[in-house]
């Protein structure tokens, strides 16, 4: 290795220790400062159909967090619940909204005031704290454990269970992707099926337009973070990601008592179960992944209500799989939107791994043309994406944190586009790509395996496996 070189790598793997070290020092800093974190109480009000809840919560008393969730009326809403049965599901959405709070110091004590919580759920979420929290960890050079990250204590009355008659109806939670796209056309012919959407976005709204349901016709709730979080955050202390799909997941139920409807049907399919860190548990989708749903319906089996039935209808297919099925429904293509970075204009970035990503896993199925249109760019002519396009199919240490599907869907598909020696391989990003990462030359073979397997491993009830089953 040249001198230059060989001084250059050693300063950098210095420079990533004293970071780490960093890190770890303030982490241990923040948790001494601030050694307890408090789920205070929680207010129910309803006002004119609305279902409003207020949580609170303090860090060792020093600083004061109250974040809400609003639901505004809907003519399919009953909230003439038990007192019981809405306490029960408020509590809950505070125990897993209080983590993007917690996470500020990652005080080492938790406790929980408003109600008592016995070993069997303080293990489900220390577990989902812990899980949900894995890139947190990773990204800020956080050595933790599940032993000893946090210690909760609950005071308190035991909450009774859920009230409720429900009925076979479905909620469908939409996020304006390809993926909630796939799940409307699939169910959008049930009597009984109301989108769910959080604080929709545009692509959210058109998406289920498009489907037939207008606003009146969707369950939207409306969540609101505490603007003080935000400013410690700019003040140094502890950021990064939290499982948002356990927030939806707890908050799904809450409507779902709300509508009667007891079937809860997700997205998520079988390719979000992946790592993102290689040989670890650590997933930026563990709240998506087979691990988390089969635990969460275990827990409100047990502590919720046994009718309640949460699932993800598209678990047995994979990204290929879905983008295959989304092609098809032409309608939707400048509908939805599937990029974090152009979420506040409602576009495309053109440059961030989703982007990249979501492109990758519609070209075998989209003329160059069609995705030109969709994105607004022909993205097999940036070479500057090579970076990506190398994390994305393996080449690098760590897959994007971000929810894109496998390796292996994007190898197929790389390998199918060489294979048939199309434009593409000729464009400046795959040009590149191809004279430092040669492929199989199985393209073909490799893909259409990935589109005839099927992942086993699910809890979609018997019924709605046919309709997965009615179209290759």
């Amino acid at each position: 290795m040249p001198a230059i070189l060989y001084f250059y790598t050693l300063n950098q793997k210095i420079y990533h220790s004293l970071k780490s070290a960093d890190q770890q020092q303030k982490f241990f800093q923040l948790r001494e400062k601030y050694p307890y974190f408090v789920f205070q109480s929680y207010q129910i009000k309803r006002t004119k159909g609305n279902l409003r809840l207020v949580f609170n919560f303090n860090l060792a008393d020093t600083y004061h967090f109250s974040p809400e969730i609003e639901i505004p009326f809907r003519s399919f809403y009953d909230w003439n619940l038990p007192e019981s049965s809405l306490h029960n599901l408020a509590f809950h959405i505070g125990m897993i909204e209080l983590i993007s709070y917690w996470k500020l110091s990652c005080s080492p004590q938790v406790i929980i005031r408003p109600h008592h919580l016995n070993e069997v759920q303080l293990k489900f979420w220390k577990e989902l704290y812990f899980q949900g929290l894995g890139e947190f960890f990773y990204l800020n050079n956080i050595k933790a454990s599940l032993d000893d990250f946090m210690q909760i204590e609950s005071e308190g009355s035991v909450l009774k269970t859920v009230e409720a008659t429900f009925s076979e109806g479905v909620l469908l939670p939409v996020g304006g992707g390809k993926d909630s796209v796939v799940s409307l056309e699939l169910l959008k012919s049930e009597k009984q099926l109301i989108p769910l959407m959080v604080n929709p976005g545009p692509a959210s709204l058109r998406c289920a337009a498009v489907a037939g349901f207008g606003e009146d016709q969707s369950a939207i709730v409306k969540r609101s973070l505490d603007p003080l979080m935000l400013a410690l955050n700019q003040q140094g202390f502890l950021n990064g990601h939290t499982p948002f799909s356990a927030l939806l997941a707890f908050v799904s139920l809450l409507v779902s008592a709300g509508t009667g409807f007891r079937n809860i049907a997700l997205s998520n399919e079988s390719s979000a179960s992946e790592a993102t860190v290689p040989n670890t548990q650590i997933n930026h989708q563990y709240s998506k992944s087979i691990d988390f749903e089969r635990d969460f319906r275990n827990y409100i089996s047990a502590f919720i209500h046994p009718q309640l039935n949460y699932f993800s209808l598209l678990r047995p297919l994979n990204e290929l799989q879905i983008a295959r099925r989304f092609s098809w429904h032409t309608a939707y293509h400048l509908a939805f939107r599937s990029c974090n970075a152009g979420s506040k204009t409602d576009s495309w970035c053109g440059k961030c791994p989703k982007c990249l990503f979501t492109w990758v896993v519609l070209s075998p199925f989209l003329s160059t043309e069609e995705l030109e249109v969709v994105f607004g760019k022909r993205m097999q002519d940036d070479s500057k994406l090579l970076g990506l396009l190398e994390s994305l199919a393996g080449q690098t240490a760590l897959k994007p944190f971000e929810c894109v599907g496998t390796v292996d869907e994007v190898q197929a598909v790389l390998a199918l586009h060489h294979a048939r020696n199309e434009e593409f391989v000729r464009s400046p990003l795959l040009t590149l790509y191809f004279k430092k990462h040669p492929v199989q030359p199985s393209g073909e073979q490799y893909l259409e395996l990935l589109l005839k397997e099927r992942n086993q491993l699910h809890f979609v009830p018997q019924k709605w496996i046919k309709k997965l089953e009615d179209q290759p």
